[in-house]
């Protein structure tokens, strides 16, 4: 009776009805691996060219806590694990060699880390008071072969500064603090881009809103704005190419996606600026094999997959005879609810298409695959 039904329909009918049920065709986000954990996750690692991957965060009694995990027929496996001082509140495998694969820390007292994985127990380099309060983002580059220079580590405080380092020397190359006299305002997140030549450049983002993009090169500020609400996470979609989009998203459910291939004077760079999650959007990550497709964690304990969509030309003549940028489009591809707390981190594997590793708030580990990501 249904066939007949469909049948009868007129064609420009029917046709509009199979459009509407044809969802297969969006990416699809299917759970491979769940993990309950005993302390409390703030940052997700794959190990670079392996099936491993590493989790860090705190203990219940404050100390911190670090894993290394492994796919393995079918199941994930504790490898290797160690407590420590401190808890984690970050990690990176940015500036590490692709031969030795360390990952550099930062912990709630401050101290920036870098520990082999095939010997936890104590770490290669450290100093144990990189910043006066507790390290909320670390991020690397010129390692792994992304980004050209050598390799370097920024963090990010609550002591208001952003911190350069280069793991050979136990000193900053570069520290940007706050003036004196004004308020200090926290650092939540830190990311490298322009890591093309001798060009790099640091961006920051901060409770109070403001987002801020420093050239190592020329040790200026080259640009700066405010979202409105606290900064999250920063992320550009390639560290190793000229400056091209940069994902910022903020407190009350909000991201914007820059387009940094043009600045004017005034306006600085054009953005495109979306709602999301209904709550907190916690992070946004590129993903490795596609610069233009990234996934969103929010609070709600949900996670977006987007897509960024060029305008026809991405820059035009201002009022004063200048170019000014023009933002693209973002389109959701799918969305997903899996906790009722909050996404706090997420790692695409830079090996395996559309695998992905996430943590939670309710002390769970996730494994992730994403399909259909070739389509975009």
């Amino acid at each position: 009776r249904r066939r007949r039904a469909a049948a009868a329909l007129p064609p420009r009918r029917r046709r509009a009805t199979m459009a509407t049920m044809e969802t297969t065709d969006a990416p699809q986000m299917i759970e491979h691996k769940h993990q309950a954990l005993t302390f409390t996750p703030y940052e997700t690692r794959w190990v670079p060219c392996s099936a491993r991957f590493v989790c860090a965060g705190i203990s219940p009694k404050a100390k911190g806590v670090l894993q290394v995990y492994e796919l393995k027929a079918g199941k994930m496996e504790v490898v290797a694990e160690r407590t420590y001082g401190s808890g984690f509140k970050c990690g990176t495998f940015g500036a590490s060699s692709l031969s030795e694969r360390s990952i550099a820390t930062g912990d709630y007292a401050g101290g920036l880390q870098i520990f082999d994985l095939e010997r936890l127990e104590a770490p290669t380099f450290a100093v144990p008071k990189a910043h006066s309060l507790i390290i909320n983002a670390v991020d690397g580059v010129g390692g792994l072969g992304i980004g050209g220079g050598a390799p370097e580590l920024a963090t990010g405080s609550r002591d208001g500064c952003v911190r350069v380092w280069d793991p050979r020397v136990k000193d900053a190359v570069v520290s940007l603090e706050p003036v004196e006299g004004q308020p200090v305002r926290d650092c939540w997140c830190v990311a490298f881009g322009n890591s093309v030549g001798d060009e790099r450049c640091v961006a920051a983002g901060y409770d109070n809103g403001d987002v801020k993009l420093f050239d190592l090169r020329t040790n200026t500020m080259r640009w700066e704005t405010n979202a409105s609400n606290g900064v999250t996470c920063v992320e550009f979609d390639r560290k190793d190419i000229e400056m091209n989009k940069l994902a910022v998203t903020t407190l009350e459910s909000r991201f914007r996606v820059f387009d940094m291939r043009t600045q004017h004077a005034e306006e600085g760079f054009a953005h495109v600026s979306e709602k999301a999650h209904k709550a907190t959007v916690w992070l946004a990550r590129h993903l490795p094999q596609n610069r233009d497709v990234w996934m969103t964690g929010g609070g709600n304990g949900g996670f977006n997959l987007y897509t960024y969509h060029y305008p026809p030309k991405r820059q035009m003549q201002g009022k004063d005879d200048c170019p000014v940028g023009v933002p693209g489009t973002v389109e959701l591809l799918n969305s997903r609810v899996i906790s009722t707390q909050p996404i706090v981190s997420f790692d695409w594997s830079p090996d395996k298409e559309g695998l992905a590793v996430l943590a939670c708030l309710d002390q769970t580990l996730r494994v992730y695959i994403c399909t259909k990501l070739e389509k975009y």
